[in-house]
């Protein structure tokens, strides 16, 4: 025995489906996964104790502590070779992509301290938001 669909059935279907796609394309984008530059701030204080340009030869860089590596993935050198040396807002740029692949949990303690998961401002309202990157490896801050 085949089941069958009714024409109104399969109509009510597609008009949900519609109607689903439409609202969820109202959302802004950027905003589920970002945080203020105050917070940013405390990320930094909590990692780097607020150098944005240290460089301690420990493979993390920079005032929010990025790996080489994540910072390739998601875009960085579009800035420049390596964390330490972008500017406060490349950097944060950045780690606002990390922060919308990886989650908050990719800078720790210093993260859950700094309320990282629970801040969902844009940090610099009024640019247009980028797209994060997919990374090409599997990696953490």
């Amino acid at each position: 025995m085949s089941a069958t669909v009714r024409p109104r059935t399969k109509l009510a279907a597609l008009a949900g489906l519609t109607l689903a796609g439409l609202t969820l394309s109202l959302v802004p984008a950027g905003t589920a996964s970002a945080a203020s530059v105050a917070t940013w701030d405390k990320v930094a204080h909590c990692e780097s104790t607020d150098n944005w340009s240290i460089n301690t030869g420990n493979g993390y860089y920079g005032g929010l502590q990025i790996l080489k590596s994540t910072w390739d993935a998601y875009g960085g050198q579009q800035y420049t070779a390596y964390p330490h040396q972008a500017t406060k807002q490349q950097q944060i740029l950045i780690a606002e992509k990390i922060l919308a692949g990886q989650g908050a949990g990719a800078w720790g303690s210093c993260g859950a301290a700094a309320g990282l998961a629970a801040d969902h401002a844009d940090p610099y309202p009024g640019t247009a938001p980028e797209t994060p990157a997919t990374p090409s490896v599997s990696s953490t801050v």
